[in-house]
């Protein structure tokens, strides 16, 4: 994910409750991350276990992100009920045993049942994770959140080594859902009781909360915002249909073709390790032109590739290109409007919501229609088109370029890297 500057009001010396109150966080995003790894790489396989068609799969896979935000919006009303601890404590455990649930069926109504239980919850995972996340950014008073989304990515490269083993060694979609259920669902329920609740975080969440709310203006955002469109259907793409294409399209074995998922993560992975240093000395708008270009040349690669380490190959190579730009978007938006930052980091992620709803049908759709190396065409140059909006990411309002070159300060103050 990415690097969200904050503007924090309330801030305070990090106590031993706050580091532990960090670090199972931290261990819920990687649960997050594994939990996810595990039912995106094992597609082909709830294929072939529920009998579900090619051209059902892109309608099952749309519904998830759809119920996901229903779920989201759902949790925050949940969370000005009770909190953000009290909802996260009783919906990742639900979510892992849901993971279980779908290994355990053979009818499409069983499966329909499963998904749509899984979206609902990853919905109210994910907004009460970042909820927590945002309410110790705050009284970190810097940004930690980058540590958080880089478990995720950690927990999916685990999430996808786990499903290459079982299915090298033909495990079956029972004992690897319901495996993973009984170790992942029992940790959750331990990291819960580490979470920050009102006594750390006391206004932090609400006050963040409030400083989303801000009005700000739309049209500023709007080539960010399609950028960040663009970024996550090229990722979506790769998490449904990576595995698959590789199967159906090049003929490879199971537990071969999860690497497609795996090289993708762990590029991921590392290049968010470097990505911010290559800002700093380069500037965001090199950074992400290169970026761009790099997961054009992935898709390129993937899409040709003769068999299937040419294609593990260019999901890797996608993976270093993309894994800059979801965080430079956030990073422009916070510069481009400084005192309203966390509302404009609000705006920009309702369209990773988006992308991953138009670019999971839409990869399938294509591949029904032709194949997937057609298919793969579509992301392909979505994702170069945020090369002539790069100077955008410069995240600084118009005409500041004018006056920055005149000598004067910015409007948007001083260029800064988060």
């Amino acid at each position: 994910m990415s690097e969200v500057p904050m503007q924090d009001t309330a801030t305070a010396e990090p106590t031993p409750r706050l580091r532990q109150a960090r670090a199972a966080l931290t261990l819920s995003f990687l649960l997050q991350g594994t939990t996810f790894a595990l039912l995106v790489t094992c597609i082909p396989e709830i294929q072939k276990r529920y009998g579900l068609s090619d051209s059902l799969l892109p309608v099952f896979l749309a519904a998830v992100p759809i119920l996901a935000g229903v779920g989201s919006i759902g949790s925050e009303t949940l969370v000005k009920r009770t909190t953000a601890r009290g909802v996260l404590r009783v919906v990742q455990p639900a979510l892992c045993l849901t993971l279980g649930l779908t290994g355990l069926g053979d009818q499409l109504w069983q499966l329909a049942i499963a998904l749509g239980l899984f979206g609902l919850l990853v919905g109210a995972l994910d907004a009460s994770m970042n909820m927590l996340g945002v309410g110790l950014q705050h009284r970190y008073g810097r940004s930690i959140m980058i540590g958080f989304h880089a478990a995720f990515s950690l927990g999916g490269i685990a999430g996808a080594a786990l499903a290459g083993l079982a299915a090298h060694y033909d495990a079956g979609l029972p004992a690897l859902f319901g495996g993973a259920a009984i170790v992942l669902a029992p940790a959750a329920l331990l990291v819960g009781r580490r979470f920050a609740g009102p006594a750390e975080l006391g206004d932090a969440v609400r006050e963040a909360a409030e400083l989303a709310a801000r009005r700000i203006p739309w049209r500023p955002l709007l080539p960010l915002c399609a950028a960040m469109a663009f970024a996550y259907i090229a990722d979506a793409s790769v998490s449904n249909y990576s595995v698959k294409y590789l199967t159906d399209g090049l003929g490879s074995r199971e537990d071969l073709a999860k690497l497609s998922y795996l090289g993708y993560m762990v590029a991921m992975l590392l290049g968010r390790a470097v990505g911010d240093r290559a800002v700093q000395r380069f500037g965001a708008i090199p950074v992400v032109r290169t970026g761009a270009s790099l997961a054009g040349a992935g898709f390129l690669l993937a899409a040709t590739a003769p068999g299937a380490w040419a294609g593990i190959l260019g999901f890797t190579v996608l993976g270093f290109g993309i894994c800059a730009i979801i965080p430079q978007v956030f990073a422009a938006g916070g510069r481009l409007l400084p005192h309203a930052s966390d509302a404009a980091v609000a705006r920009l992620n309702l369209f990773n919501y988006a992308g991953f709803l138009i670019g999971s049908p839409l990869v399938g759709t294509l591949a029904e229609l032709s194949d997937y190396r057609w298919a793969f065409g579509a992301p392909m140059l979505m994702i170069l088109a945020i090369i002539p909006l790069a100077p955008h990411f410069e995240g600084v309002k118009p005409g500041a370029r004018e006056t920055a070159r005149s000598g004067r300060q910015p409007v948007a103050g001083p260029r800064r890297t988060p």
